[in-house]
């Protein structure tokens, strides 16, 4: 059977967004509107579309959403009949959507989709001629970041659109003082006349309207060039550093003075330099703190801790920030190269204390302030390495008196960990993305703590007036930034209302008193065209379920079962899909409801405890990554080409059809073009892969030409050219055209094929594959091979680093498997994201095929044929 080159069809997504299952579907319009008042957006996004076919077709919907936004309300509307979406207890929805999984059709909605954002899906079947509009609304409330407020949208049809629009409302009571709306998209053509930005008094406008010709990417293209980031940034008047609103009960009070002078601060920055931070990660970091430290003030204090399997420090104890300091400084952080394990534990208490120190003695400023900033890219593993211990010890040597702010660079971490730490020390985590923009990530970070314009900050309202209070005090408030507390009025028909804000500054304590007329503000709030009534009452209810959302993350027994019960009870009243809700989308389909769900997920979602995984690649460069070290070890296996070695071997795998399949994975090695006489120079890699399993009697064999897969006595035959699934009794096979392949067996195995093509009149190479086990868990205990034996846990210890034969690659000895080996830092590629150029992965290099690792010999694993 030769495969038709596609095997299942769809339009690309637009971002607010369709995909249509044949192109006979007829996308007519979408529209994005924005109504903002106050800081609170209240977003909806409505697409419409026609199947023009003459059968059923299936139509999906797409947006991505801030991360930090709720989804408030979803409808379907189908040929005038309209099916809404009902918030619910996670748990009631979760009963219903396994009733639906049970029957076989459903489809998971809302999943995390790259910094800031979250993908919601949706599908639907449409018959012939029907029309269909699709309705989701969230909210949310603007952060002021920096000196502005930003409203993030992605924009993404991928086709021409007949109606597309983006329409944003700004009202601000306090009168707005810059707007800016801006596309990465954008032409000049687009720039004049699709879009229109206007400001004046209260209100603001942003309109984005471009035709189908100006959706064109050339002017005889049918293919369209908006895709990217639409952001709108805007603030505010402030000739008063506060401002309260109140309305229908509800108060919101907005805090953010300016042209005060800046508080010295006394700032310890706790640096992961452990093995996995090699490369890349290692120079980014090194060049944000050089930018960094040309920023630091010359009132301030500062110094540095390097944590790897042992903690170092800079000086012994905080340096004043003079120029001679910073450029003692500079030389410091151009020295820092990486070495070993990650011991968070104590490099922590070791900052905390050098800052409890400085304050007792008084060899820092009476009215300066104290931050501890730390970066790490991975889990404990030297010392103390139990995440609610280090909690325990840190919480108790802070002892509330400053901030901690984590950094936790890239995926391979604990975030929930570092998250919750900071959050209980009065600070906040933030993920530093691996990519070419980290440097200025960190440095952004830096900035927005860069300048606290007051400490031990209090807003203080009438006793007895007051219920609900969001939280009402912070150890600081920083330049740029804004505090915003809202509640509940106990008396409606007060005259007055009076709020006070306390803090210390650096010179001098202050405190800055808002009194508000109620009769007057009622005047002021009539403009009700751009406002929706109830917004003050839903921005307390947003701001009252993140808080307790946060709260909750390190609260225990009946207070995290208060906290979630109050969250839960404000997110069904008020309609929020948070993580204790989801939605229920009961759809049209086939003559019988289809439940689909929409989830909120978490910040950390992805993570849970680390699957380790296994690849090898390249000329056989076999890769044994192991989370809980944070580190990786890695060995070649040199032989002839022809040579056919076991990589897997599991005689009692489990099926996904419940039963035992047993399954083995062999790879064939290749050789150079023209053959090298010198066996120690030469380069082999994998031409060829079989995975069989003989009780499911099946078996595929990859080749960089095509891939093949005998079913019994039928064989299908697909090239690499080809983008296809092919599903068969909990089996999966998905081809990625000219990328890479993924196999999975149910929920627990999966493996993925890497094709490596290289230039054709490439004078020595041949195209190769990489073999990835990104998912081993349904795997027995029984599994060997060169790759399977290291499924199972095992442990080692690398000692002794020492400078090697190539100055650029240490020595060490490490003990594995009652076996003293020396050991080479080095640095593999893993391509599964990135075929191109890959990622590095820091490993140790063990020689000699392996020897001492692997169990027995590698000539062990050679087998006589690929299946």
């Amino acid at each position: 059977m030769r495969s038709n080159g596609v095997g299942s069809v769809a339009l690309p997504h637009l971002g607010p967004a369709l995909r249509l299952g044949s192109r006979q579907g007829g996308h007519t319009g979408t529209k994005v509107n924005c109504k903002v008042t106050s800081r609170f957006a209240h977003n909806v996004v409505t697409t419409r579309a026609v199947n023009h076919a003459n059968t059923a077709k299936e139509v999906s919907f797409d947006v991505e959403l801030p991360k930090t936004a709720f989804i408030t309300n979803f409808t379907l509307t189908i040929d005038g009949v309209t099916y809404p979406g009902n918030v619910k207890e996670k748990e009631v929805a979760k009963k219903q959507y396994e009733k639906a999984v049970s029957q076989g059709k459903t489809a998971g909605l809302v999943k995390a989709s790259g910094r800031k954002l979250e993908k919601f899906t949706v599908s639907v079947n449409v018959a012939a001629g029907s029309k269909v509009t699709f309705e989701l609304t969230y909210e949310e409330l603007l952060k002021r970041h920096k000196g502005k407020y930003e409203m993030y949208l992605k924009v993404q049809p991928k086709q021409l659109v007949k109606h597309f629009e983006i329409t944003v409302d700004i009202f601000e009571p306090q009168g707005i003082s810059t707007l800016d709306a801006e596309a990465s998209f954008i032409t000049n053509d687009l720039l004049g006349s699709a879009l229109t930005k206007s400001f004046s008094g209260k209100k603001g406008h942003v309109s984005f309207k471009p035709s189908l010709d100006q959706q064109r990417s050339c002017p005889t293209c049918t293919d369209s060039l908006l895709k990217g980031d639409f952001i709108i940034t805007y603030d505010v008047n402030r000739e008063s550093p506060a401002n309260v609103q109140i309305v229908n009960g509800y108060f919101v009070h907005f805090f953010a003075p300016q042209g005060l002078p800046v508080v010295p601060k006394s700032v310890v920055f706790v640096i992961d330099v452990s093995g996995s931070m090699y490369g890349r990660k290692m120079e980014q970091t090194k060049d944000a703190l050089l930018k960094i430290l040309e920023d630091v003030k010359q009132d301030d204090y500062l110094n540095f801790i390097l944590f790897s399997g042992d903690v170092t420090t800079w000086k012994d104890s905080l340096v004043p920030a003079t120029p001679e300091n910073i450029q003692e400084a500079r030389k410091f952080v151009m020295d820092i190269h990486d070495r070993g394990m990650t011991n968070i534990n104590d490099a922590l208490l070791r900052g905390i204390s050098m800052l409890n120190k400085a304050r007792e003695e008084h060899t820092v400023p009476e009215r300066s302030t104290s931050i501890i900033i730390m970066l790490t890219d991975g889990d404990a593993n030297v010392g103390e390495s139990r995440p609610e211990k280090i909690q325990e010890n840190v919480r108790n040597a802070i002892g509330g008196k400053f901030p901690l702010y984590n950094l936790g660079f890239g995926n391979n971490l604990n975030y929930n960990f570092l998250e919750n730490m900071a959050l209980e020390n009065h600070g906040l985590a933030r993920r530093i993305y691996e990519d070419s923009d980290a440097s200025l990530q960190l440095q952004g970070f830096y900035e927005e703590v860069a300048n606290p314009l007051l400490t031990g900050v209090e807003a203080e309202y009438p006793q007895n007036a007051i219920l609900d209070l969001t939280q009402n005090s912070y150890q600081h408030f920083y330049d740029g930034s804004e505090i915003v507390v809202a509640g509940r009025l106990a008396d409606e028909d007060m005259n007055s209302f009076k709020a006070a804000v306390k803090g210390h500054g650096a010179i001098n304590d202050l405190t800055f008193t808002e009194e508000v007329d109620m009769k007057e503000m009622e005047k002021a709030l009539q403009e009700q065209d751009y406002i929706f009534g109830d917004y003050i009452e839903r921005l307390w209810a947003y701001l009252t379920i993140e808080q307790l959302l946060e709260k909750r993350k390190n609260a225990w027994g009946e207070e995290k079962e208060n906290l979630t019960a109050q969250a839960l009870e404000l997110s069904l009243k008020y309609h929020f899909v948070t993580p204790l809700t989801s939605m229920v989308v009961t759809k049209p389909e086939d003559n019988e409801n289809q439940t689909a769900i929409a989830n909120k997920p978490g910040e950390a979602s992805y993570q849970g405890p680390k699957t380790p995984y296994y690849y090898v690649d390249g000329d056989p460069h076999f890769i044994i990554q192991i989370p809980e070290k944070d580190d990786a070890i890695c060995f070649n296996i040199d032989e002839d080409p022809g040579t056919v070695l076991r990589l897997i071997q599991d005689p009692t795998a489990w099926s996904p059809q419940g039963g035992n399949m047993g399954l083995t994975v062999n790879g064939q090695i290749i050789g150079e073009k023209r053959g090298s006489s010198d066996s120690q120079n030469r380069r082999t890699y994998f031409g060829k892969l079989g995975i069989a399993s003989a009780q499911m009697d099946f078996r595929i064999e990859v080749t960089p030409e095509n891939i093949i897969l005998w079913n019994g006595d039928s064989l299908s035959t697909f090239s690499w050219l080809d983008t296809v699934m092919v599903t068969q009794d909990g089996l999966s096979v998905m081809i990625n055209r000219k990328k890479s392949m993924v196999v999975s067996f149910g929920d627990g195995v999966a493996f993925v094929v890497v094709l490596h093509q290289v230039w054709k009149k490439e004078p020595a190479h041949h195209d190769f594959l990489g073999f990835y086990v990104v998912d081993s868990r349904g795997m027995s205990a029984q599994t060997h091979g060169l790759l399977g034996q290291f499924f199972h846990p095992f442990d080692f210890q690398v000692s002794d680093v020492h400078p090697g034969s190539d100055p650029t690659k240490p020595d060490a000895t490490m003990v594995v498997k009652n076996h003293q080996l020396t050991v080479t830092r080095g640095s593999q590629k893993d391509y599964r994201k990135d075929i191109s150029v890959g990622r590095n992965v820091a490993c140790w290099f063990v020689h000699n095929n392996g020897q001492g690792l692997i169990d027995g010999i590698h000539r062990d694993y050679i087998v006589p044929s690929l299946f």
